[in-house]
């Protein structure tokens, strides 16, 4: 998983009070990539709270605001365990609506993204994982990682792994239970229906962020490989080196 979609004008109900209202309010963005920004919520010191992140998790024992390994998604069962994630694990849980997330077909060539949404059209719930680098300099950054895991209802041919869904009413749950039960419960948490489409290939163009990125093509269609500048390509999308992709 390397791009997802936050366009949240209609959150839907049960949402803690103001969240909902706060989570509208964020920009919408139909084109989130590596190390950009996203609404994320959390729970600190008894309040709600709706802030952006930048995606692409930033240990706060790096010495500057970014790191070479990557961040975006974490493994949901080697998260507690692994250096970059044991902190934020313990400590700060998160989770981040979105409207859905674009996932490459391997079995094409070139590789064929689809966009994947709930079958209901509803908001999806992320679980996630929050790091704050630069906190004691004064320079804070936030960054944030979704975790992912084994998700028999992606449809086929798409691999079926990706993020941990959770409903609205039970993120308390996750944002708030011990980190023992955590694994535990995302692990055991049913999925819910997903549908998907076949999408254009201007999708692992970062610099493209507007909603006619979710209109459906027919597979292959654009077979021609998006040339970019050196600095705009994403080795990883053309590549597919995620496991998670």
């Amino acid at each position: 998983m390397r791009r997802f979609v936050q366009a949240l004008s209609d959150p839907g109900a049960g949402w803690p009070a103001g969240v909902a209202a706060a989570l509208a309010q964020l920009p919408a963005h139909y084109n989130v990539s590596k190390s950009g920004f996203a609404g994320v919520v959390l729970s600190q010191a008894g309040r709600w709270l709706v802030g952006s992140m930048a995606w692409g998790l930033v240990p706060s024992w790096e010495p500057a605001p970014s790191t070479r390994y990557s961040t975006q998604t974490a493994r949901l069962e080697r998260a507690p365990r692994s250096r970059l994630y044991r902190r934020a694990w313990a400590q700060r849980r998160c989770i981040v609506p979105m409207n859905g997330y674009y996932k490459w077909d391997r079995e094409t060539q070139p590789r064929q993204p689809h966009f994947i949404q709930a079958a209901d059209g509803g908001v999806l719930v992320a679980a996630g994982l929050w790091s704050l680098w630069g906190e004691e300099a004064g320079t804070p950054f936030w960054s944030f990682a979704l975790l992912t895991r084994a998700n028999a209802a992606i449809p086929a041919p798409l691999v079926p792994d990706g993020p941990c869904f959770l409903p609205v009413a039970r993120i308390g749950e996750w944002l708030l239970g011990d980190a023992r039960g955590g694994q535990s419960l995302l692990a055991r948490m049913p999925q819910p229906r997903l549908e998907s489409w076949p999408v254009s290939r201007r999708v692992a163009d970062r610099r493209l962020d507007d909603y006619t990125l979710l209109e459906p093509v027919s597979a292959n269609a654009d077979f021609d490989r998006i040339l970019l500048p050196p600095d705009e390509r994403d080795p990883d999308l053309d590549d597919d080196l995620d496991d998670d992709a």
